[in-house]
């Protein structure tokens, strides 16, 4: 028989918490952190149809407005409509200008997600070496050390940056924050985790570079605070928050260290920063499980490595993000952490916060897709999210009917994804589909 969750109040995570350099402040300690939702538009020839939001994925965000978030992040957004992390992110490219259909759409995302007073906020990202070659053939990274990993696609040699594309990237990322500004969110978090353009430069294994942008970890991390200074002078609005998403350590040989997040997170708030969010690993080393028996007794996959870094922090904000699973998990992590993320239970249910903070569960459910399967559990929030946009009730994958039914759509939606097309729709047979708020009848 499965151990019951532990009972605990859940009072302290509906405390607020004030972000001391925007002067904004979140209703509450939890954040729906950033996913890849892979709606946006797609278009073989023409660059300029890629990556507008549609509709759907305003009505997604609303669900998570109304579902109890203090803290709510748009994400995986890319700032070039060739440099993605998948076909199907949305983009804010380079010059986008602050009128017409996209703007409109990212304006409607705000809105939807602020209606009840939550903080939202756009994750910005460059994919750098992480572009599948069908997609990009010319990718850069700090140096040309190329991807090679079973699994996600076949990655193309990147060549190092030179001073243009410096310039463009720096350029484009702040172009994407005043974009943000101007269509109404809160701030934006720069993804510098997950191997990620930003993350290739903190890494020694991938940023072999001998001049100001290599060697040393204030060289490694030159880029981030250019781009800051670059998002400061477009919007110098001192209520716009800018955080950062980074890896509390790689677990890899040449990786990002745990000593170097320190270092880093003291930098971060010499400069404003609003807050951290601390995850961890790559796609070469995925780290999203429990390495250890006393991190799966604290559910946070990355919590001991966390807490190293955290004490660095004084006006920074600390959200820990992956693992967490159960009111008593949460609750224990504020010991440390200010915050706590929710990713792929968020996918699932989209007024997780409000029931836990109602005392009207004790976490996420449990589903029959083990949580250590990260690919899996990955697909199958994206098309729990896909179903949810269109307006129907998510699957309940406790029960062994909905979990079929599941497998055969990722079959599916991966099919699509290695071809090139859109991943979407989502693909259920099988079974009819309800309303969202309708449960679903009995087996």
């Amino acid at each position: 028989m499965a151990e019951a969750p532990e009972k605990i109040d859940p009072a302290p995570l509906g405390q607020p918490l004030a972000f001391e350099f925007s002067g904004k402040t979140a209703k509450n300690r939890f954040m729906k952190a950033a996913m890849s939702e892979l709606q946006s538009s797609w278009d073989d020839k023409d660059l300029t149809k890629r990556g507008i939001p549609p509709k759907e994925l305003v009505n997604l965000y609303r669900l998570w407005g109304a579902g109890g978030y203090g803290v709510i992040l748009l994400g995986n957004t890319m700032i070039e409509y060739d440099q993605l992390e998948g076909i199907g992110n949305h983009i804010i490219p380079s010059g986008a200008p602050f009128s017409g259909e996209r703007f409109e759409r990212f304006k409607e995302i705000a809105s939807a997600a602020k209606a009840h007073g939550s903080l939202v906020y756009t994750q910005l990202s460059h994919p750098g070496r992480q572009v599948q070659e069908m997609i990009q053939p010319h990718p850069v990274s700090p140096s040309d050390v190329q991807l090679e990993v079973a699994g996600f696609g076949t990655f193309a040699k990147p060549r190092p940056m030179e001073k243009a594309d410096f310039d463009h990237i720096i350029n484009s990322f702040a172009h994407a924050a005043e974009y943000c500004y101007k269509a109404g969110f809160d701030g934006v978090e720069l993804h510098a985790a997950h191997g990620y353009l930003l993350a290739q430069f903190l890494a020694p294994s991938t940023n072999l570079r001998t001049d100001e942008y290599g060697g040393s970890l204030a060289n490694r991390a030159r880029i981030i605070f250019e781009i800051t200074d670059a998002i400061r002078a477009r919007v110098p609005d001192k209520s716009f928050s800018i955080g950062i998403k980074l890896n509390s350590a790689e677990f890899q040989k040449g990786g990002f260290t745990v000593e170097d997040c320190k270092v880093l997170c003291a930098e971060l708030e010499k400069n404003n920063f609003d807050w951290v969010e601390l995850s961890g690993g790559t796609y070469e080393v995925l780290a999203f499980e429990h390495r250890r028996e006393s991190t799966k007794k604290r559910e946070a996959y990355f919590i001991e490595f966390a807490e190293m870094v955290i004490p660095k922090l004084k006006k920074t904000k600390a959200y820990i993000t992956g693992g967490l699973r159960t009111t008593a998990g949460m609750v224990k992590a504020l010991d440390k952490m200010h915050g706590v993320g929710i990713g792929r239970p968020a996918a699932h249910e989209y007024d997780l916060p409000q029931k836990i903070l109602d005392s009207a569960v004790d976490g996420a459910i449990k589903q029959l897709i083990g949580e250590d399967n990260f690919m899996l559990t990955n697909v199958a929030a994206t098309i729990q999210m896909m179903i949810a946009a269109l307006g129907y009730e998510p699957l309940d994958l406790r029960r062994p009917d909905h979990d079929k039914v599941l497998h055969v759509a990722v079959e599916k939606h991966l099919e699509n994804r290695q071809k090139g097309e859109l991943p979407g729709p989502p693909f259920i047979e099988g079974l009819d589909l309800q309303p969202y708020g309708t449960a679903y009848a009995a087996a």
